[in-house]
Protein backbone atom coordinates (compact mmCIF):
# COMPACT_ATOMS: atom_id res chain seq x y z
CA UNK A 1 0.00 0.00 0.00
CA UNK A 2 1.60 3.59 -0.94
CA UNK A 3 2.68 5.66 1.71
CA UNK A 4 1.09 9.27 1.97
CA UNK A 5 5.27 10.78 1.13
CA UNK A 6 4.98 8.22 -1.82
CA UNK A 7 1.59 9.37 -3.25
CA UNK A 8 2.17 12.64 -2.88
CA UNK A 9 5.16 12.80 -5.23
CA UNK A 10 3.28 10.67 -7.57
CA UNK A 11 0.66 13.80 -7.28
CA UNK A 12 3.36 16.44 -7.67
CA UNK A 13 5.41 14.45 -10.88
CA UNK A 14 1.53 13.95 -12.78
CA UNK A 15 1.19 17.91 -11.83
CA UNK A 16 4.55 18.27 -13.77
CA UNK A 17 3.83 15.79 -16.59
CA UNK A 18 0.98 17.92 -17.23
CA UNK A 19 2.68 21.17 -17.56
CA UNK A 20 4.79 19.72 -20.14
CA UNK A 21 4.29 21.51 -23.27
CA UNK A 22 3.54 19.08 -26.23
CA UNK A 23 6.67 18.37 -28.72
CA UNK A 24 7.24 20.58 -30.99
CA UNK A 25 6.59 20.09 -35.17
CA UNK A 26 9.83 20.71 -37.14
CA UNK A 27 8.83 23.97 -39.30
CA UNK A 28 11.80 27.27 -38.82
CA UNK A 29 9.89 28.23 -36.40
CA UNK A 30 8.50 25.75 -34.19
CA UNK A 31 5.07 26.22 -32.43
CA UNK A 32 4.66 24.17 -29.22
CA UNK A 33 1.30 24.02 -26.76
CA UNK A 34 1.57 26.45 -23.85
CA UNK A 35 0.93 25.13 -20.31
CA UNK A 36 -2.59 26.52 -19.64
CA UNK A 37 -5.93 25.46 -21.34
CA UNK A 38 -8.91 27.38 -20.89
CA UNK A 39 -12.04 26.05 -22.39
CA UNK A 40 -10.32 23.39 -23.84
CA UNK A 41 -8.82 25.85 -25.90
CA UNK A 42 -4.76 25.45 -25.86
CA UNK A 43 -2.53 28.64 -26.47
CA UNK A 44 0.13 28.67 -28.63
CA UNK A 45 3.53 29.80 -28.19
CA UNK A 46 6.32 30.50 -30.94
CA UNK A 47 10.16 29.19 -30.24
CA UNK A 48 11.89 31.83 -31.42
CA UNK A 49 14.42 30.42 -34.14
CA UNK A 50 14.86 29.35 -37.58
CA UNK A 51 15.18 31.02 -41.30
CA UNK A 52 13.33 34.18 -42.25
CA UNK A 53 10.79 32.48 -44.26
CA UNK A 54 9.53 30.82 -41.10
CA UNK A 55 6.46 32.81 -40.52
CA UNK A 56 5.19 32.44 -44.14
CA UNK A 57 5.96 28.75 -44.76
CA UNK A 58 3.37 28.54 -41.46
CA UNK A 59 0.57 29.11 -44.45
CA UNK A 60 -1.42 26.92 -45.35
CA UNK A 61 -3.95 27.18 -48.39
CA UNK A 62 -7.53 26.83 -47.42
CA UNK A 63 -8.96 23.88 -49.50
CA UNK A 64 -12.84 24.22 -48.82
CA UNK A 65 -15.02 25.70 -51.65
CA UNK A 66 -16.61 28.17 -49.29
CA UNK A 67 -15.51 30.26 -46.03
CA UNK A 68 -17.29 29.45 -42.95
CA UNK A 69 -20.10 31.19 -41.47
CA UNK A 70 -19.55 34.81 -39.56
CA UNK A 71 -22.28 36.78 -37.92
CA UNK A 72 -21.22 38.40 -34.57
CA UNK A 73 -21.45 42.09 -32.91
CA UNK A 74 -18.52 44.07 -31.75
CA UNK A 75 -18.40 45.63 -28.71
CA UNK A 76 -20.88 48.43 -29.27
CA UNK A 77 -23.42 45.81 -30.76
CA UNK A 78 -23.00 46.33 -34.33
CA UNK A 79 -23.60 43.11 -36.35
CA UNK A 80 -20.64 41.95 -38.51
CA UNK A 81 -20.11 39.33 -41.53
CA UNK A 82 -17.79 38.62 -43.73
CA UNK A 83 -20.02 39.35 -46.55
CA UNK A 84 -20.18 43.29 -45.34
CA UNK A 85 -16.22 42.90 -46.13
CA UNK A 86 -16.18 41.98 -49.63
CA UNK A 87 -13.58 43.83 -51.64
CA UNK A 88 -11.71 44.02 -49.13
CA UNK A 89 -8.82 41.45 -47.62
CA UNK A 90 -9.48 40.70 -44.51
CA UNK A 91 -7.16 39.44 -42.12
CA UNK A 92 -9.45 37.41 -39.22
CA UNK A 93 -7.92 36.57 -36.17
CA UNK A 94 -9.18 34.36 -32.87
CA UNK A 95 -7.49 35.59 -29.64
CA UNK A 96 -8.22 35.85 -25.70
CA UNK A 97 -6.86 38.12 -23.50
CA UNK A 98 -5.72 35.86 -21.57
CA UNK A 99 -3.01 34.27 -24.62
CA UNK A 100 0.70 35.49 -24.70
CA UNK A 101 1.10 34.99 -28.22
CA UNK A 102 -2.20 36.77 -28.88
CA UNK A 103 -1.08 39.65 -27.28
CA UNK A 104 2.36 39.86 -28.79
CA UNK A 105 1.40 39.71 -32.23
CA UNK A 106 -0.79 42.70 -32.03
CA UNK A 107 1.86 44.85 -32.29
CA UNK A 108 3.02 43.51 -35.59
CA UNK A 109 -0.85 43.53 -36.78
CA UNK A 110 -0.46 47.26 -35.85
CA UNK A 111 2.31 47.79 -38.31
CA UNK A 112 1.05 45.96 -41.25
CA UNK A 113 -2.16 47.84 -40.97
CA UNK A 114 0.08 51.02 -40.88
CA UNK A 115 1.89 49.88 -43.75
CA UNK A 116 -1.02 48.88 -45.60
CA UNK A 117 -3.19 52.04 -44.54
CA UNK A 118 -5.33 53.25 -47.46
CA UNK A 119 -5.54 49.64 -49.06
CA UNK A 120 -8.67 47.80 -48.88
CA UNK A 121 -7.87 45.69 -46.25
CA UNK A 122 -9.18 45.41 -42.65
CA UNK A 123 -8.06 42.98 -39.48
CA UNK A 124 -11.28 41.54 -37.60
CA UNK A 125 -10.54 40.20 -34.22
CA UNK A 126 -12.58 37.85 -32.82
CA UNK A 127 -12.63 37.28 -28.71
CA UNK A 128 -12.71 33.92 -27.83
CA UNK A 129 -15.78 33.89 -25.42
CA UNK A 130 -14.60 35.95 -22.93
CA UNK A 131 -16.83 38.68 -20.61
CA UNK A 132 -17.30 42.18 -23.00
CA UNK A 133 -16.08 43.70 -19.62
CA UNK A 134 -12.84 41.89 -19.63
CA UNK A 135 -12.93 43.00 -23.46
CA UNK A 136 -13.06 46.34 -23.17
CA UNK A 137 -10.94 46.92 -20.44
CA UNK A 138 -8.33 44.86 -22.59
CA UNK A 139 -9.23 47.31 -25.65
CA UNK A 140 -9.00 50.56 -23.61
CA UNK A 141 -5.36 49.73 -22.42
CA UNK A 142 -4.22 48.24 -25.17
CA UNK A 143 -5.67 51.87 -27.92
CA UNK A 144 -6.84 48.92 -30.21
CA UNK A 145 -7.93 50.20 -33.18
CA UNK A 146 -9.06 46.97 -34.52
CA UNK A 147 -13.00 45.71 -34.61
CA UNK A 148 -13.38 43.70 -31.71
CA UNK A 149 -15.63 40.93 -32.40
CA UNK A 150 -17.58 38.95 -29.56
CA UNK A 151 -18.74 35.58 -29.48
CA UNK A 152 -19.63 34.31 -26.12
CA UNK A 153 -21.04 30.81 -26.76
CA UNK A 154 -17.63 30.10 -28.71
CA UNK A 155 -19.54 29.50 -32.15
CA UNK A 156 -17.07 30.65 -34.32
CA UNK A 157 -14.13 28.76 -33.20
CA UNK A 158 -16.75 25.67 -33.57
CA UNK A 159 -17.40 26.80 -37.20
CA UNK A 160 -13.67 27.47 -38.13
CA UNK A 161 -12.28 24.13 -36.62
CA UNK A 162 -10.27 26.62 -34.44
CA UNK A 163 -8.15 24.54 -31.78
CA UNK A 164 -5.49 26.61 -30.83
CA UNK A 165 -5.01 30.51 -30.35
CA UNK A 166 -3.77 32.39 -31.90
CA UNK A 167 -5.38 31.46 -35.23
CA UNK A 168 -5.22 33.57 -38.73
CA UNK A 169 -7.10 33.52 -41.58
CA UNK A 170 -6.75 35.55 -44.85
CA UNK A 171 -10.42 36.08 -46.59
CA UNK A 172 -9.74 38.12 -50.39
CA UNK A 173 -11.27 40.56 -51.61
CA UNK A 174 -14.05 37.97 -53.52
CA UNK A 175 -15.14 36.74 -49.36
CA UNK A 176 -13.11 33.18 -50.48
CA UNK A 177 -10.69 32.03 -47.35
CA UNK A 178 -6.74 31.81 -48.98
CA UNK A 179 -4.76 30.88 -46.04
CA UNK A 180 -5.32 29.69 -42.36
CA UNK A 181 -2.06 29.67 -39.92
CA UNK A 182 -1.62 28.64 -36.53
CA UNK A 183 0.66 30.24 -33.71
CA UNK A 184 2.02 33.75 -33.42
CA UNK A 185 2.95 35.38 -36.27
CA UNK A 186 5.03 38.75 -37.23
CA UNK A 187 2.77 40.34 -39.43
CA UNK A 188 5.49 43.11 -39.81
CA UNK A 189 7.96 40.41 -41.22
CA UNK A 190 8.63 41.23 -45.25
CA UNK A 191 7.64 37.78 -46.19
CA UNK A 192 4.48 37.61 -44.53
CA UNK A 193 3.54 40.98 -45.48
CA UNK A 194 3.99 39.82 -48.77
CA UNK A 195 1.49 37.44 -48.68
CA UNK A 196 -0.96 39.72 -47.89
CA UNK A 197 -0.36 42.21 -50.61
CA UNK A 198 -0.30 39.80 -53.10
CA UNK A 199 -4.42 39.42 -52.21
CA UNK A 200 -4.43 43.21 -52.53
CA UNK A 201 -3.50 42.92 -56.44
Amino acid sequence: MPTTSSTRSARARSKRERRMPAPAPSMGRSVRLAVLTLGGMFCASLLLGGDAHADSARFLPWKEPTAPPLALNDLFGRPHTLADYRGRVVLLNFWATWCGPCREEMTSMRALQTRLAGRPFVILLVNYGEARARISEFVKRESLAFPVLLDPNQEAPRAWRVRVLPSSFLVDPDGRVRYGVIGEVDWANVETANIVQELLR
